[in-house]
């Protein structure tokens, strides 16, 4: 458990100290994915351009007289087959990781959400209540979680 969550004091009872350690990993691992999808995306579209520069300059520039002659020099030349895979593998790995990123953020702001709705029962007492916004200041501090609005 993180060591600010764990820091809380007795106004904050050990269930909702574990939804609060819940949420922050649900943005991390958000975070995290959604780091990864912009690091493969961006590697897919730079090798796409430089494949598309590499068969502008090695096939279409010298053999454009002729689609066929074309045809056979992108054919003859075994990297190209490789190249073109390892693209559409990078293209369909970065809709993969989209799919991840979008069900973890789906994951993460169902459980602020839900954190925010339950705020009434998670903090009962009337102390506990009136210094709820200490907890929600060192969430917005420390891990970059906004859980006085439902809006992202």
């Amino acid at each position: 458990m993180e060591k600010s969550i764990i820091t809380l004091d007795e106004r904050t009872d050990p269930a909702t100290k574990q939804m609060l350690q819940k949420v922050v990993e649900k943005k991390q691992k958000y975070e995290t994915l959604k780091f990864r999808h912009l690091l493969v995306m961006w590697a897919t579209v730079f090798s796409s351009f430089f494949y598309f520069y590499y068969l502008y300059k090695v096939i279409i520039t010298p053999y454009s007289y002729s689609f066929s002659s074309m045809f056979s020099a992108y054919v003859d030349h075994s990297v190209n087959f490789y190249a073109l895979a390892f693209i559409v593998g990078c293209y369909g790995f970065m809709n993969l990781l989209k799919e991840k990123r979008d069900k973890a953020e789906k994951e993460y702001h169902a459980l602020r959400c839900e954190i925010i709705d339950k705020s009434k029962d998670l903090w009962k007492k009337e102390d506990a209540w009136n210094n709820r916004h200490l907890v929600f200041e060192m969430m917005k501090e420390n891990f970059d979680i906004n859980l006085f609005h439902e809006n992202k």
